[in-house]
């Protein structure tokens, strides 16, 4: 998928009061996005009456979907309306470690070393409970499918560090999905976590993630060393949010009005910026958990 460099830039408001996440009642920590119906509130929605006129006879994500193609197609011209899939990669090694050392000692010491006597978490790969973190949002998945008929992603983006490729790989690989919409992640430098001075974020060559991740491709121009990652600087919020930014002007530009369901599979920090580019209130997701988001995007061409 060649994307073009945006020629537009987009003002971005999250649409609140469709998703418990959004609600500031809702309190973040130990939310379980599984037993809440990926947190889609139960109520009724405009689109219901033509939709859904029996009252009980569609799904709760299934007439969401109609009330966001409604959004979309009463919206303007220049206007556009998205429901964002935000997944945490599930528990690396690195989260381990941080656990073990403690945030202080792990930020003066641990976070920019290789490793320790034990380990090595240069590009943290995924521990035995992250990998049932995703395997879990994958069977999550297939019971939302079974169930609920919710519409599944029409593109799937990763962060190009490994345990965000090992996440999106067991959490959508073998799940009966349309034809219209396989799985064929592609990996974006810019979904990446904040880098710099840790190593767990300092990514492994474009080479051999290809090897590693076959089914996976590349946006055009992705480097073969990580060129983001510095020893002695860590990115700034500041940063990040622009980055967070730029990422989002060039996926909302080049998907278009018809692209209406992605999925982002990133990390912490990284939905952290996204959430404040996208207006959303702050919300801390677990490690293998997913906040959806329903954006409206409003196109202004540059100058």
């Amino acid at each position: 998928m060649c994307h073009s460099t945006p020629n537009a830039t987009f003002v971005y408001e999250t649409v609140t009061g469709y998703f418990l996440q959004d609600d500031p009642e809702t309190v973040d920590a130990g939310f379980d996005y599984t037993a809440a119906n990926f947190g889609l509130k139960d109520w009724a929605y405009e689109s219901d009456e033509k939709f859904d006129a029996e009252h009980g006879e569609k799904t709760q994500w299934e007439r969401f979907e109609q009330e966001v193609l409604r959004l979309n197609h009463e919206g303007k011209p220049e206007v556009q309306y998205k429901v964002l899939f935000l997944a945490r990669h599930g528990q690396g090694l690195h989260n381990v470690k941080e656990n073990f050392y403690g945030r202080k000692e792990w930020d003066r010491y641990w976070a920019a070393q290789d490793g320790d006597s034990e380990s090595d978490w240069v590009d943290a790969h995924l521990t035995e409970l992250g990998i049932e973190q995703a395997l879990a949002a994958n069977a999550f998945w297939k019971r939302q499918m079974a169930e609920q008929k919710i519409s599944t992603p029409q593109r799937y983006y990763t962060s190009p560090l490994y345990r965000c490729l090992e996440t999106a790989s067991r959490t959508f690989s073998n799940l009966d999905l349309p034809p219209d919409r396989p799985f064929k992640p592609v990996v974006k430098e810019l979904l990446r976590e904040v880098h710099g001075v840790h190593t767990c974020d300092r990514r492994s060559t474009h080479s051999s993630l290809s090897l590693a991740f076959p089914a996976f491709a590349f946006e055009p121009e992705f480097a073969e060393d990580d060129e983001l990652w510095r020893a002695k600087r860590r990115e700034s919020d500041e940063e990040a949010d622009t980055r967070a930014k730029k990422l989002l002007d060039d996926i909302f530009a080049n998907d278009g009005k018809d692209t209406i369901w992605i999925s982002f599979t990133t990390h912490s920090g990284a939905t952290g910026a996204l959430l404040g580019v996208l207006g959303h209130r702050p919300f801390r997701v677990e490690t293998g958990a997913v906040i959806p988001v329903l954006v409206r995007a409003e196109r202004v061409e540059k100058a």
